[in-house]
């Protein structure tokens, strides 16, 4: 680490803390050139893969997206909003440990499925009647059994 009053690069670690829940680390450092002490964080940057659509077109992975189809699909049903922020976690959690750059909108809807399967089956089935374009009344058959495997 370059000190950041005279640019020196040779500084030591005096002591480190981890914080905020063990997800930041805190050092106190000294540089070995002016002796000034100054403190750093030091956090874990974790970028979330591009999405990819149908059309091949590429966008940011949305959070705000995933919850408004999430509340659309829960409304009226009986969740909690501490339910549906666990539900979102494991689902970003889910696309950051595919380690890749890209992600297709279809695997990302089949994680968005298959956590409101196991949230609420209503809530399932009706995400899926959106995100699959269900045509007729035997695919709505077909979801409903398979939200209540």
């Amino acid at each position: 680490m370059r000190c950041p009053f005279c640019a020196n690069p040779e500084t030591k670690v005096i002591d480190s803390r981890l914080i905020a829940e063990g997800s930041q680390v805190k050092r106190r450092r000294a540089c070995q050139e002016c002796e000034v002490r100054f403190t750093t964080f030091e956090t874990v940057e974790i970028s979330m893969p591009k999405i990819v659509k149908s059309n091949r077109a590429r966008e940011s992975f949305d959070e705000a997206k995933i919850r408004r189809g999430i509340d659309r699909a829960l409304e009226k049903r009986p969740v909690s909003s501490e339910q549906v922020e666990m539900a979102i976690d494991r689902i970003k959690r889910r696309v950051q440990a595919t380690s890749d750059r890209e992600v297709d909108s279809q695997r990302l809807g089949e994680i968005v499925m298959s956590e409101l399967k196991t949230l609420d089956p209503v809530a399932y089935v009706r995400f899926a009647s959106v995100y699959k374009s269900f045509q007729d009344v035997a695919e709505f058959v077909s979801a409903v059994n398979e939200a209540n495997e």
